[in-house]
C-alpha cells in the first residue's frame, strides 16, 4: 500500500506541475486553459497522462521549410498579388470577384502560398465511386510522377487497390510518393505497402510513433487529402482510402463527402504543400525540380486561393478565411460540415449573419461516426436556432462534405470541419473558390441535399430527451479538447 500511495502521491504532483506550465508558460485561450485545469485536477491518477498525449502545446520549430527556390517563387507571386490588390489594378477573369479583394489580401498576408490562380478546371465529385475513378484513370496516366497524401489508408479493399496500382506504376518509372498520417492511418502495417516499396515507390507516415503504442504527438494529425499527378492533375477534398468512403459500411450507410478535381496553376500550390509536408517527414527530402511544377495554363478558368492551416501557425488561417466569408454575406450562407464545435468568434459571426436578415442553413449528420463530437455538434444548434439560423440533419447516409458557399458566388471546400481540431491542431487545407458558375453547382448540391434531411426546429430541439440533453452538455464541457 505505501508503494501505490508513493506513485498517486508522484502523480498528483505531476498534474500540479502541468496545470502551472498550462497557466504560465502555454498561455492558452482561456477556455481550452480551464477545460485542462479540470482534467488534471479532478483526475489526478491519469490527467497527466491524457495532457502528455493530448494536451502539449504543439513546437513547430523543427519543422523543415520549403526549399528556397520554390520558397521564393511563391513569396514574389504573393508579394506581386498584394500590391496589385492593394492599388486597385489586379484584373479578375470573374469581374464580380473584386467584391473579395479584401479576403484574397488577408489570405496572402497570412500565408506566402496562398497565392490567386485563375487559369483552373473544376471537376466536382460528391460519391466516392466516381472519385477513385478519376483518380485512378489519372494513376494511369501518370507518365512523371503521383503525389498521393491522405489522412487515413485503410488496408481493406480500396486500400490494397490503391497500392497495387501505384506499385505497377512504379514499376514502369514513375515517381510514386504516398504519404499517411500515422494516428489516421493506424493499422496501416509495413507488409501492406510492400508491394509498393519493392516497386521502387515511396511511403512516409507524418509524426509516427517513436515509440510503439505511445506518439505524444498523436493529438496533432496531418489531416490534409491531397494528390498531384505529373502537376496536371490535383485532387482536394474530403474522401479518404477505405471502403466506407464507397458507401459499403452498413453502420454509416451512403457516404455524402465533397472533393475537387483540378487541373491549372492551383495545382502547382497543392504541389508545393505536398512537398512541405513530405519534407517534414524522415523520408528522404523532395529538392525543387521544374518537372514537379507544369507550365500548362488555361486561358481562361476559375478563380482560387489553395489555404493551409496547422498548429505550427497561430494564425488559424482557414478559420479566419471561414469567418470573413460569412461576414461579407448577403442574401445566403450554406454550411456543411459532419463534425460542429464552433469557437465563439465564427459561432458568433453565424448568429449576427442570421440577425441581420441572411439566409443562414447548417446542416451535419444525423448518425455519428464518432460519438463525442456527434452530440457536441447538436450540443451547438439549440443557441443557433434561438438567433435565427435554420439547422437540418441529413438523413441519407453519412455526411462529410466540408463545404462553405456564400451568395452562390463564392465558396470553400477541403479537409477543414468547422471544430476547434480542424482549427487550431489539424493540419489542414481548403480551396477557397472566386467562381460564380462553381459555387452555384456546390450550393445546387446543397439544395439537393435538403431533399434527404430533416429541418430541427426549436420546438423539436427543445422537446428532446433528456438523455440526449445530457449527453450534449458533457460533450459539450469537452468540446475545446475535442
Amino acid at each position: 500500500m505505501p508503494l501505490f500511495q508513493d506513485i498517486y502521491n508522484m502523480l498528483t504532483i505531476l498534474n500540479y506541475f502541468f496545470a502551472v506550465a498550462i497557466i504560465f508558460l502555454e498561455r492558452r485561450n482561456v477556455i481550452s486553459t480551464w477545460a485542462w485545469l479540470m482534467v488534471l485536477l479532478f483526475l489526478p491518477g491519469v490527467g497527466f497522462i491524457i495532457y502528455l498525449l493530448v494536451g502539449k502545446t504543439f513546437n513547430g520549430r523543427r519543422l523543415k521549410a520549403m526549399t528556397d527556390e520554390t520558397r521564393e517563387e511563391f513569396n514574389a507571386v504573393s508579394r506581386q498579388q498584394t500590391e496589385q490588390i492593394e492599388q486597385g489594378v489586379m484584373h479578375y477573369v470573374d469581374p464580380t470577384m473584386e467584391a473579395y479583394h479584401d479576403m484574397m489580401h488577408m489570405n496572402l498576408m497570412s500565408s506566402r502560398y496562398s497565392v490567386l490562380t485563375q487559369d483552373n478546371q473544376v471537376d466536382i465529385f460528391t460519391d466516392g465511386q466516381s472519385k477513385f475513378e478519376s483518380l485512378f484513370e489519372a494513376i494511369e496516366k501518370a507518365e512523371l510522377y503521383i503525389h498521393l497524401q491522405y489522412y487515413i489508408v485503410r488496408a481493406d479493399v480500396l486500400g490494397r487497390q490503391l497500392i497495387s496500382l501505384l506499385a505497377k506504376k512504379a514499376r514502369e518509372g514513375v515517381e510514386v510518393r504516398l504519404l499517411y498520417d500515422d494516428v489516421g492511418s493506424y493499422g496501416l502495417r509495413k507488409s501492406i505497402l510492400k508491394p509498393l516499396l519493392e516497386a521502387g515507390g515511396e511511403a512516409a507516415a507524418f509524426f509516427p510513433s517513436r515509440i510503439r503504442y505511445l506518439n505524444l504527438r498523436l493529438n496533432y494529425r496531418n489531416h490534409r487529402k491531397v494528390c498531384v499527378i505529373d502537376g496536371k492533375w490535383g485532387y482536394i477534398g474530403g474522401f479518404n482510402v477505405g471502403d466506407e468512403y464507397l458507401g459499403l459500411d452498413p453502420k454509416l450507410g451512403c457516404w455524402r463527402d465533397t472533393h475537387l478535381k483540378l487541373e491549372g496553376s492551383a495545382v502547382k500550390v497543392l504541389q508545393a504543400h505536398f512537398m512541405m509536408d513530405w519534407n517534414r517527414t524522415s523520408a528522404p527530402s523532395i529538392s525543387y525540380e521544374a518537372k514537379y511544377f507544369s507550365e500548362d495554363m488555361h486561358p481562361h478558368g476559375v478563380g482560387m486561393q489553395i489555404v493551409s492551416s496547422g498548429p505550427h501557425s497561430n494564425r488559424q488561417q482557414i478559420k479566419n478565411a471561414y469567418i470573413k466569408m460569412i461576414h461579407s454575406a448577403k442574401r445566403s450562407i450554406c454550411i456543411q460540415s459532419p463534425y460542429f464545435v464552433p469557437d465563439e468568434s465564427l459561432l458568433n459571426a453565424l448568429k449576427m449573419a442570421a440577425l441581420s436578415g441572411i439566409d443562414v442553413k447548417v446542416m451535419i449528420p444525423d448518425r455519428p461516426d464518432h460519438f463525442f463530437v456527434f452530440w457536441a455538434s447538436r450540443s451547438y444548434l439549440g443557441e443557433l436556432l434561438d438567433n435565427g439560423v435554420r439547422c437540418f440533419l441529413y438523413e441519407k447516409g453519412f455526411l462529410h462534405a466540408k463545404t462553405l458557399v456564400i451568395d452562390g458566388k463564392v465558396a470553400s471546400v477541403g479537409t477543414a470541419n468547422i471544430d476547434i481540431r480542424s482549427f487550431k491542431l489539424n493540419f489542414e487545407i481548403n480551396a477557397f473558390i472566386y467562381d460564380t458558375a462553381t459555387a452555384t453547382r456546390l450550393q445546387q448540391l446543397f439544395m439537393n441535399d435538403l431533399d434527404h434531411s430533416v429541418e430541427v426546429t426549436i420546438d423539436s430541439y427543445r422537446r428532446r430527451s433528456y438523455g440526449s440533453q445530457i449527453k450534449e452538455s458533457f460533450a459539450r464541457l469537452l468540446s475545446p479538447l475535442l
